[in-house]
């Protein structure tokens, strides 16, 4: 491994470490309500390219680095679907008209 590829590793951990706290508030929690689920999509989508270009590029500290944000990303956005999908129901407050 030569210098250039070293300074890869070190950014791609530092970028996928940052994400960490977000994730284990969210285990703690059991609450994405925090998260857009734009950027949430968004950033699976995005960290699934940037895998594909690594793993085509042979660069580890791309396919690698990413893939490890993708795991932590998915973990989010599972539990904002979960939250989403579960909210889903009749809106809180009305009822149904009387018959006639």
């Amino acid at each position: 491994m030569d210098a250039i590829e070293y300074i890869g590793f070190v950014a791609s951990s530092l970028a996928t470490l940052a994400f960490l706290p977000q994730v284990v508030k969210t285990w703690r929690s059991g609450s994405a309500n925090d998260f857009s689920l734009a950027t949430l999509l968004m950033l699976e989508a995005g960290t699934s390219l940037w895998i594909f270009y690594g793993a085509l590029r042979d660069a580890p500290a791309i396919w690698l680095g990413n893939g490890v944000t993708f795991v932590l990303a998915g973990f989010i956005l599972s539990v904002k679907m979960k939250s989403v999908l579960f909210s889903i129901g009749p809106p809180q407050g009305r009822s149904r008209p009387s018959g006639p």
